[in-house]
């Protein structure tokens, strides 16, 4: 029986320290991680990487991540990829955006645990392979 190859996820959020913090708990999950600071980076390591699943913030300073999600959503090759939604600070009008969010998409609180997000990573990609098969 051959081994998987570990999953592969896009860490995006404007904060070094978050990116660092999140890296580091999922490196030592065995996923492989792509990171960024940069919204309009994102884009580009998405549609290059096609990874697994991405945490992405709510609020980065050069696009939304809203407008990540509408774009990488138009995009044939990217639109199925789920999304785990990061934020501490969120409007209404960001907590009504994901809400109406199709299945693909989770809400994490920062601060958050280790447990919490790896939890929700779990679900998030068990979700999305199931909604695969």
């Amino acid at each position: 029986m051959s081994q998987s190859s570990p999953k592969k996820i896009l860490v995006v959020d404007d904060e070094k320290e978050v990116v660092e913090y999140l890296s580091s708990i999922l490196q030592r999950a065995n996923y492989e991680v792509i990171s960024t600071t940069q919204g309009k980076q994102a884009l580009d390591l998405a549609f290059e990487h096609k990874p697994d699943l991405i945490i992405l913030d709510v609020l980065i300073p050069d696009l939304r991540g809203e407008e990540i999600y509408r774009l990488l959503s138009e995009n044939a090759e990217t639109a199925d990829i789920p999304i785990i939604f990061l934020t501490g600070i969120i409007t209404e009008e960001d907590e009504s955006f994901i809400q109406n969010l199709t299945g693909r998409s989770r809400l994490l609180a920062k601060p958050t645990t280790k447990e919490k997000i790896l939890d929700a990573i779990h679900k998030t990609l068990e979700d999305h392979d199931l909604s695969l098969s």
